[in-house]
């Protein structure tokens, strides 16, 4: 990854923040966008800190105008952007019989509609490269499905699918599309869960324990590697055995 610069969504915490420094490990450029802009900051002193470049941008998801202007400033630092890690995204959960529209929408607007439009941001540059990476951080409940989460089950489900149509539009073009469902992570998602809600999750995961966004992050580093290479339209599992398909 050596030269190539990374653009990770959802960059200041988490999943997103450990993609990041995973990625400017292997030698990228990172740009770390995410609504933030202070949490975003320590990010980037960390990456500064391991003698990595870092740009931290403020984007928010929702809206395409901030998509466009947040990509148009990675691109006048970097020059291009080689690799996209689509983490950003937000939950309103609630039982479907009494979910607000607004809550369903939003959550569609975020995780999937939001990381189409990055997508939309990168490819021409990645086609005229003819090299790209683009990675979708999924979720297992996106395969199994969840009570009391249809939003973020859906977006997450409908990032699988573009994910394989994408893969298969600019695959000759040397471009990579792949995505990565984590099962139970320990982030801040996962923190507001009851001990007893953790215990029961645990007694169905064969690995015994949650996950970390280390775990994520080395999948996801992998997946934006030369080693990678002929993987594309491929879902990787890193649920710790929860679900197998």
């Amino acid at each position: 990854m050596t030269n190539r610069t990374a653009l990770v969504t959802g960059a200041s915490r988490g999943i997103g923040r450990a993609c990041a420094l995973a990625l400017a490990k292997g030698g990228a450029r990172v740009a770390l966008a995410a609504r933030q802009m202070d949490k975003l900051e320590e990010t980037a002193a960390e990456i500064r800190a391991l003698g990595a470049e870092a740009f931290p941008v403020s984007i928010d998801l929702s809206s395409q105008d901030s998509i466009k202007e947040g990509f148009s400033k990675v691109a006048k630092e970097f020059g291009r952007i080689d690799i996209l890690v689509n983490n950003g995204g937000i939950t309103r959960d609630g039982l479907a019989m009494r979910m607000k529209k607004d809550d369903f929408n939003a959550v569609l607007e975020t995780n999937l509609t939001g990381a189409f439009l990055c997508i939309q941001q990168v490819l021409s540059g990645m086609m005229r490269e003819r090299w790209g990476r683009i990675v979708n951080i999924a979720s297992v409940v996106g395969q199994a499905g969840n009570a009391g989460q249809v939003n973020y089950v859906a977006s997450k489900a409908g990032l699988i699918g573009m994910t394989k149509s994408i893969a298969q539009e600019i695959a000759s073009r040397n471009i990579t599309v792949n995505a990565v469902a984590p099962g139970f992570i320990e982030t801040d998602m996962t923190s507001v869960l009851s001990d007893e809600v953790k215990a029961k999750i645990l007694t169905g995961i064969p690995l015994g324990r949650m996950g970390s966004a280390d775990d994520i992050a080395a999948a996801v580093a992998f997946l934006c590697g030369d080693g990678a290479a002929y993987i594309t339209g491929a879902v990787i599992d890193v649920n710790g055995g929860m679900y197998m398909r």
